[in-house]
């Protein structure tokens, strides 16, 4: 017999994505394009996930500051990881759709 065994099919990821994407483009014949509001709401949800992990990233490492009396050593530092962890967070968000 020739071909690939049928539970190949499964787990291959092209076809999953080819299955998404037809059941997405299902999706929008059933119900339309996204409203203009609606846009604008995944917008303002996308920058909260980036500022909130910054900003808080940002008031650790002030505080780790006046706790240590370091300066701004590990403000920075801090930021960038609450930046990389909103990063990753809204990348996790948006391919989730």
């Amino acid at each position: 017999m020739t071909g690939a065994p049928p539970d190949k099919d499964k787990t291959d990821p092209l076809v999953e994505e080819i299955r998404k994407h037809r059941s997405r483009h299902e999706q929008w014949l059933r119900e339309g394009d996204m409203s203009v509001g609606r846009r604008l709401a995944q917008i303002g949800v996308l920058g909260w996930i980036f500022v909130v992990p910054t900003l808080a990233g940002l008031f650790f490492g002030r505080w780790l500051d006046a706790q240590f009396e370091t300066g701004i050593f590990w403000s920075a530092p801090m930021m960038l990881l609450g930046l990389f962890i909103g990063g990753w967070t809204a990348w996790k968000w948006m391919n989730a759709r």
